[in-house]
């Protein structure tokens, strides 16, 4: 230090001296900083952690709690479903005794009076079961049962076939009803396809008084449209939003006695969304309605052969015919048994598969039919009893499975066993068409 004797040096050494242990200080101020800050941000990084797994928590147990609310809806919708089935049943089985009772009375009729209140309580039995049917179909279609089949579907056989279904009202009305030919198919389910239809064309005649009833088929770039014209009464603007909810009737026309449910357009839309196609209409007041229904197009029209009709029934005309009846409600039996009687026809019965192949003990008589219901106590099944009946005579015996079920896949095993299908409750003159058919 003696020899350093330039002040100026001295003040350099010093302030060289003094900058760095700022700039020491300066970096530990900074590192403790930055120490502060990261013990901070993790402190948030926990907390929003932590907030995060509370939320994912309530997440999932909403999720369990969504997934049980949705497990007990769909128990509830088959659970209504299996009930409404079962109560359908039950409640058409004294419906369908009732209507072959009626119609067995019909025949004991000698006074116009009579043969009138006859066929009243007939209509109004007829309206009942198809109330009961439509509610059914309505309930299966929302709980999602109904799960259509598509496949290619020729339009020109349908439509031969609601022609004639329709023709007699038709002319019952002195209105025309036409159907434009059409080689074309498209991809859709038959069966709901044809109650699609069915329901549009009847709704149409239901308010046409005058004029008619055109059912059109175009094609439309790669679809297809069908359309129903009708020149009725129309439909107002203050109804256009509800003619397709439940027992939504319009003014029906006064020549149309058997009025209308208010549930065909309602089953009409379930089953239009169910098979994924398109459904508008137009309509004025006073000059009528257009429904377009617009279907997809098949690549070539499907092969098909119209069924044959039922040929017409003839006084007695089962005289002498053997019929085998199936059917474990005794008060069925004995209303199918005293109709059949009154058609002159040979009656064995039975209310089991056992017991029907025991009347076939005797080989003197074989069956030229059997009639049976689906189901039958102890989960035996009609379907069943006829196969045991031909498997035990060696023969085809044509037959009739009468039941309260429309399931799409009841209708495919019997047509694949050669088995007609009625629905409950049955009309007498259908039946006695049909086993005319059958016989024949």
């Amino acid at each position: 230090m003696r020899e350093i004797d330039d002040i100026e040096r001295l003040k350099r050494i010093n302030a060289a001296l003094m900058s760095r242990v700022e700039r020491a200080m300066d970096q530990q101020g900074n590192a403790f900083s930055l120490f502060q800050t990261a013990i901070n941000l993790e402190s948030r990084v926990k907390l929003r952690t932590e907030e995060l797994r509370s939320t994912l928590r309530r997440l999932e147990r909403s999720n369990i709690d969504l997934a049980a609310a949705k497990e007990n809806a769909e128990r509830a919708n088959t659970s209504k479903t299996r009930f409404l089935a079962a109560a359908s049943h039950d409640v058409l089985q004294p419906l369908n005794a009732a209507l072959l009772s009626v119609s067995a009375l019909a025949e004991l009729q000698s006074g116009e009076e009579g043969r009138r209140l006859v066929r009243q309580i007939e209509r109004s039995l007829e309206t009942m079961g198809e109330l009961l049917r439509t509610l059914l179909d309505i309930s299966k279609l929302d709980a999602g049962v109904i799960q259509p089949e598509l496949i290619d579907v020729a339009l020109e056989p349908m439509f031969a076939s609601l022609k004639s279904d329709f023709q007699p009202l038709a002319d019952k009305k002195g209105i025309r009803l036409r159907f434009r030919a059409t080689d074309l198919a498209v991809v859709s389910d038959r069966t709901l396809l044809r109650r699609i239809l069915q329901n549009i064309v009847s709704n149409a005649l239901r308010y046409t008084t005058r004029g008619g009833v055109l059912v059109a088929a175009r094609r439309r770039g790669d679809g297809l449209r069908v359309d129903v014209y009708d020149t009725g009464s129309g439909i107002p603007d203050d109804e256009r939003d509800d003619i397709f909810e439940e027992f939504h009737r319009g003014t029906a026309s006064a020549t149309d006695l058997a009025g209308g449910l208010g549930l065909g357009l309602s089953i009409v839309r379930r089953m239009v969304e169910a098979l994924g196609h398109g459904l508008t209409f137009s309509s004025t007041v006073g000059r009528g309605t257009v429904f377009r229904l617009t279907l997809p197009l098949a690549p070539r029209p499907e092969a098909q052969v119209a069924p044959p009709e039922p040929e017409a029934p003839r006084a007695y005309g089962l005289f002498g015919a053997k019929v085998l009846l199936i059917e474990n409600d005794a008060t069925v039996a004995e209303a199918t048994t005293a109709l059949l009687e009154r058609w002159r026809c040979n009656v064995r019965s039975a209310a089991t598969a056992a017991a029907a192949l025991d009347a076939l003990g005797d080989s003197d008589w074989v069956p030229d039919v059997i009639i049976a219901d689906q189901h039958l106590d102890h989960g035996g099944l009609g379907s069943e009893a006829i196969g045991q009946a031909r498997r035990l005579l060696l023969r085809q015996v044509p037959a009739v499975i009468v039941t309260a079920d429309p399931s799409d896949h009841l209708q495919r095993s019997a047509r694949a066993a050669g088995v007609e299908v009625m629905l409950k409750p049955v009309k007498p003159a259908q039946l006695r068409a049909l086993l005319a058919h059958l016989l024949a």
